[in-house]
């Protein structure tokens, strides 16, 4: 992974570069920020600069990820009463070979886990500290870059607090989380922090358009985004199934708003569930992005924020009369339910009966006075 093939975070870099450069490595630092912000590209750049400068010719083996003095730990299922990643190492390599902007929930989906629990071991970190008190392969720096960090188990991150404050000599420990709420503070407080922001509006638009989006719908896109990549991606492969998706939302509205008089309306709705229950999970959570994109533009346009409202729904569809029932007093619970589907299709429930829930719920939200 090269600094420019990181999607803007211009600041960032050149701070790396620069500690690099003057030899201000600390030995353990923690990056923070979502994964859609570029958070594992820009350590596997760092990492590649810091190979560079002792070796010549190394760096092209941090692309491929097969650095012989540069290690992974990653969250994954017990199995066989085995809890160390290096046994999934192949199938982790690939996802980030595919896509470093990678997130848990797509390493969830590889790994088919269903309801099994992901995290980092304690077993894991042993088999880490076995490894380090090796010596270098190439001669130089070891890493060990620690992705989601905050799945660390109690047990886990006690054995690694000690790995922190005795490393081996050489070695820089470097890890990846989106927040710091489930890290020891003890662990926070041996570690350089290093927050990831959100990429720049700017900076998305120019990655967009190197997609072959265009300058229109690159700007609806940034809109919605907020800076994470992922989202921007997600917003690409959905715009190409929004007439499906608009035809699907319409139709969840109009089965709503006639439900309350007419009862046979959640047989329909019991239908509507049904067949996008046979999407793949990626397409169905695209279209709760979509969903609760329309309401919250629905909002702005009851609210007479026009200016705000980038796209509607025209075509056979009284949208200024649709925006009149979505107001203050039934978003939030909309978009609530709609971000609880989202969750439990993650967490593998079952299709059918997250999607019959929330169309019927939507029938009394959207009654709700304002």
């Amino acid at each position: 992974m090269d600094w420019n093939a990181v999607i803007g975070q211009e600041n960032i870099k050149l701070t790396l570069q620069q500690s690099i450069a003057e030899k201000r490595l600390s030995h353990a630092q923690l990056f923070v920020g979502r994964s859609g912000y570029g958070v594992l590209p820009i350590v596997l750049s760092f990492v590649k600069e810091i190979f560079k400068q002792e070796k010549a010719g190394s760096g092209s083996k941090v692309d491929h990820l097969n650095h012989l003095d540069l290690h992974f730990s990653f969250p994954i299922f017990t199995e066989n009463n085995k809890s160390v990643s290096n046994r999934l190492f192949s199938e982790f390599r690939q996802m980030i070979l595919d896509n470093p902007y990678a997130e848990f929930n797509d390493w969830k989906d590889i790994l088919d886990s269903q309801n099994k629990q992901l995290f980092i071991s304690a077993e894991e970190i042993e088999e880490q500290n076995a490894k380090f008190s090796l010596k270098s392969f190439e001669g130089g720096t070891k890493i060990l870059i620690v992705w989601q960090a905050d799945k660390m188990n109690n047990a886990a991150a006690n054995k690694f607090l000690k790995f922190l404050e005795e490393p081996p000599k050489n070695t820089l420990i470097f890890l990846i989380a989106e927040n710091i709420d489930d890290i020891l503070p003890t662990i926070l407080s041996r570690c350089q922090l290093i927050d990831i922001p959100r990429i720049s509006d700017d900076a998305l638009k120019s990655a967009l358009k190197e997609n072959g989006v265009s300058s229109e719908k690159a700007e609806e896109i940034i809109f919605s985004a907020e800076g994470n990549w992922n989202q921007a991606r997600n917003l690409v492969k959905a715009d190409h199934s929004v007439s499906e998706f608009e035809m699907l939302f319409v139709a969840w509205v109009r089965f709503a708003f006639q439900a309350k008089k007419n009862p046979l309306m959640l047989k329909e709705l019991v239908k509507w569930g049904r067949n996008i229950a046979v999407w793949n999970k990626e397409k169905q959570k695209q279209f709760l992005d979509y969903c609760a994109e329309m309401f919250r533009l629905a909002l702005m346009q009851n609210y007479g924020v026009e200016q705000l409202v980038y796209k509607k729904i025209e075509q056979n569809f009284k949208w200024e009369g649709f925006s009149k029932f979505i107001h203050g007093n039934n978003i939030e619970s909309i978009i609530e339910e709609i971000s609880a589907a989202d969750y439990h299709l993650s967490r593998n429930a079952n299709s059918k009966i997250v999607w019959t829930d929330l169309g019927i719920k939507l029938t009394r939200f959207i009654h709700r006075t304002a």
